[in-house]
């Protein structure tokens, strides 16, 4: 304590420390440092077990895919040294019947045909069809006659593009699964070429921003003056209004997008309100369209823009609009050069909430949304739970993710909270 009463007094008056006074403060330095850091690690824990490791595990898996390699690896050897042009020497041919044979008495043979059809697409039956070929011949024949065997199943096995579609797919690290998540491919030589087939995943990508947008611009408009009004209310109206607010949190997610399958049906309460005013004449589609994973949306993520906004208007003094109107500006400049960029922060935050949920959501576009209204995070989950292409799944996430960081720098440079300028 002597020490530490020394030691501030010469702090106020300027005199230099001595050389155990220095060491003393350093290790009280130090103690309140590690004391503060053993605060923090539970939290860093959670964050790397549940935030760090499962992002750097999607973006491993979605350009690691061992598969082909682990079930044609005496193949894959003998392929290493082909020129890639002519048809491949019966040693290559060999090793694959052998391979093929094998996974055919354990039945892994459709494994092996579904990756090589991701790559050249009609390969399953050719793979297939070899495998139950191979099944009857004996294993001391292969040497001799499997290679035989394939090139009379079917023409694919001369053809040298079909032998570099193996290869690519034996690859245990690929980026193909990026380039189908963006609508690429790659042609008989191996350039990047865009997908003559359907486009889906850029449209779906798309449109999947553009519905975040309209659905936080709709959030902005519905939520700015709920705030503004909550913000200047009496306190029992406020904290009544902030009840109802916050009502929806206390109720399932489920039950709330449940509800707006009753409200937007051919027959629901809308439908039925407006039809018995006399205002249509038939029911609208409103159900499992795009419109209506926007309107059951808004209103679940409603909340996340008045909060924000209504914590940061809270703390603004009307003094300032005041103000500014006695010395002659108009309410509606004194709006816009006053009041608005002082809820920036506010804002700001609701709209990145409301954006970043929005673009992942997964159960509201799933119930009401149909075949129109679904959105990226819906087709990951498709192939994460139908078609067991984990490789694609984690590559469209990581696209997404890179989107997401994209646009938050953006949105940073741009609007950040570092740019707000009052006046």
């Amino acid at each position: 304590m002597a020490i530490g009463g020394r030691t501030a007094a010469r702090r106020t008056t300027d005199v230099p420390l001595t050389h155990d006074e220095t060491r003393t403060a350093r290790l009280g330095l130090r103690r309140r440092q590690r004391r503060a850091f053993m605060l923090v690690v539970p939290l860093l824990v959670f964050l790397l077990l549940a935030f760090l490791a499962p992002i750097g595990s999607m973006l491993y898996r979605s350009a690691y895919n061992p598969t082909v390699a682990n079930l044609i690896p005496g193949t894959l050897v003998a392929l290493r040294t082909w020129d890639g042009q002519s048809v491949p020497d019966r040693d290559v041919l060999t090793a694959m019947a052998a391979d093929l044979r094998r996974l055919a008495l354990s039945r892994e043979s459709g494994r092996l045909a579904a990756e090589i059809n991701r790559t050249y697409p009609g390969a399953s039956s050719t793979i297939n069809a070899a495998a139950r070929g191979l099944r009857r011949v004996d294993e001391a024949e292969i040497a001799s006659a499997g290679a035989d065997t394939l090139l009379g199943a079917n023409e694919r096995w001369s053809d040298p593009r079909f032998w570099r579609a193996i290869r690519r797919a034996g690859a245990n690290f690929t980026a193909d699964y990026y380039l189908t998540a963006l609508d690429l491919e790659r042609d008989a030589s191996g350039a990047v070429k865009s997908r003559e087939s359907a486009q889906i995943y850029r449209q779906l990508y798309g449109k999947t921003l553009g519905m975040a947008l309209t659905i936080t611009v709709l959030c902005v408009l519905l939520g700015y003056p709920l705030a503004y009004h909550m913000a200047n209310a009496p306190a029992r109206r406020a904290n009544l209004m902030m009840v109802l607010v916050l009502l929806p949190f206390w109720t399932s997610l489920l039950v709330r997008t449940t509800a707006w399958i009753a409200l937007l049906q051919t027959n629901g309460v809308m439908n039925s309100t407006l039809m018995s005013l006399g205002l249509i004449s038939e029911p609208f589609e409103l159900l499992y369209t795009r419109n209506a994973t926007i309107i059951a949306m808004t209103h679940i993520l409603l909340p996340f823009m008045i909060l924000p906004l209504y914590s940061v208007m809270r703390g603004i003094d009307p003094s300032y609009m005041r103000a500014a109107m006695s010395l002659g500006a108009r309410p509606l400049g004194a709006f816009a050069r006053i009041y608005l960029p002082m809820t920036m922060p506010g804002l700001s935050a609701g709209a990145l909430l409301v954006f970043i949920i929005s673009v992942g959501y997964y159960i509201t576009p799933a119930l009401v949304g149909g075949t129109d209204g679904q959105m990226i995070s819906n087709i990951i989950a498709f192939h994460m739970q139908q078609s067991n292409n984990w490789e694609l799944a984690a590559a469209l996430g990581s696209l997404l993710l890179l989107v997401i960081v994209a646009l938050y720098w953006l949105y940073d440079r741009l609007v950040g909270a570092s740019n707000i300028k009052l006046g």
